[in-house]
């Protein structure tokens, strides 16, 4: 096996698909990258056994084809240190070393034989499903919700983002019992209804790379994994399995008290209070009157405490409302229209953040959070 190929184009597709694996491995072979290069075409691959990632380039100086693994960290340590230059690989059959050149030297890496690593697992036909996406509407969908996923060992069905699709449209759900995001798009639906939970690993990765596409993405899934196929990378991964809950029974819906407030004023006030918040408990309390929001937060333990006014536009009752300030950043982070609206019932249920100024009639975003109990 013996090519040639760029140094700064090899580091960028190695990068990307470097975060799939983990710092301790249980086989030795997932340290490494899988390189194998057939017809022109060099396919680089790194894997955790429930995720696969694989990137391809075409190589048009190849004087041998073939495979060997390479150690990731190693490889990828090694391209940090080049500029821009042609890197020239040969690999021995024999003894799997892997001699890599470049203008003013070279260095022998150790390689390890292919066939020890894992395979690509095979979606079933019987029960695969495929459909085809924008890749910046994938995009959307998981950067609006995985943020709101959560790291719950009992139930694993919420550490993930959900992908439910209907003949109408697919909703993209994700949720840690504290907060929940739902996010549809009308411009995307299935002949048939379908469902399935991704991991938030993989969707970090995807999210990693989608910005730079243009073309669409080729979604394939059957009940225990899903592919994601683009022009130069394709992920492989393992779903979670089982039953997630009833999303949409959870958002109230009879919500009298409404306002609408500047999202950045809102969410620079509640950045400045929280700093008098509580450590442990991260509490801001929200008061609401007339056209006035008030974030108000205190640390008896440390006796200080600050408040910031904002002004808005409200509809309803005088109330007070506690919430997570940690919480109500990362939502209000992940809005990205001018204006938020604000849908409250009373002090012991959940509020709705929306954005006020819809991207596109295709799109609707709805986020939710849970109240904390505002103590005496």
């Amino acid at each position: 096996m013996k090519f040639v190929v760029s140094s700064t184009e090899l580091l960028n597709r190695l990068q990307s698909i470097n975060r799939v694996i983990n710092s301790k491995n249980t086989l030795p072979i997932l340290d490494n990258f899988l390189f194998r290069l057939n017809s022109g075409i060099l396919e680089i691959t790194a894997s955790d056994l429930e995720t696969t990632f694989t990137t391809s380039l075409t190589i048009e100086n190849v004087t041998e084809e073939g495979e060997v693994a390479i150690p990731a960290r190693l490889l990828t340590d090694t391209l940090k240190e080049f500029s821009e230059q042609p890197l020239t690989f040969t690999v021995n059959k024999s003894n799997l070393s892997v001699e890599i050149q470049w203008s003013s030297g070279k260095s022998n890496i150790p390689g390890a034989n292919p066939e020890d690593y894992p395979t690509l697992p095979q979606l079933r036909d019987e029960k695969r499903q495929e459909i085809e996406m924008p890749a910046d509407l994938l995009f959307e969908g998981i950067n609006k919700t995985l943020f709101a996923t959560a790291d719950d060992e009992l139930r694993p069905v919420m550490n993930g983002i959900y992908f439910d699709f209907t003949t109408d449209m697919l909703t993209f759900v994700a949720s840690d019992a504290h907060k929940l995001v739902r996010y549809q798009r009308k411009d995307i639906n299935m002949p048939t209804a379908a469902a399935f939970i991704l991991p938030k690993k993989p969707a970090s990765l995807l999210k990693a790379i989608l910005p730079k596409e243009i073309n669409n993405v080729k979604l394939e899934f059957d009940d225990k994994n899903v592919s994601f196929t683009l022009p130069s990378y394709k992920l492989v991964c393992r779903l979670i399995e089982g039953v997630y809950p009833s999303y949409n029974s959870v958002i109230p819906t009879s919500n009298p008290n409404k306002v609408i407030v500047n999202r950045v004023e809102l969410l620079n006030s509640v950045r400045r209070v929280s700093n008098f918040s509580n450590h442990a408990s991260n509490l801001i309390k929200i008061k609401l009157s007339g056209n006035e929001l008030v974030s108000y937060a205190q640390d008896l333990d440390f006796s200080i405490s600050g408040h910031d006014r904002v002004t808005c536009q409200y509809e309803g009752d005088d109330m007070e409302i506690g919430f997570k300030s940690t919480f109500l950043v990362e939502i209000l982070s992940n809005i990205g229209s001018e204006s938020v609206m604000l849908e409250l019932a009373d002090p012991t249920r959940a509020g709705l953040i929306l954005p006020f100024e819809d991207d596109s009639e295709n799109e609707n975003l709805v986020m939710l959070l849970m109240p904390m109990m505002i103590g005496a």
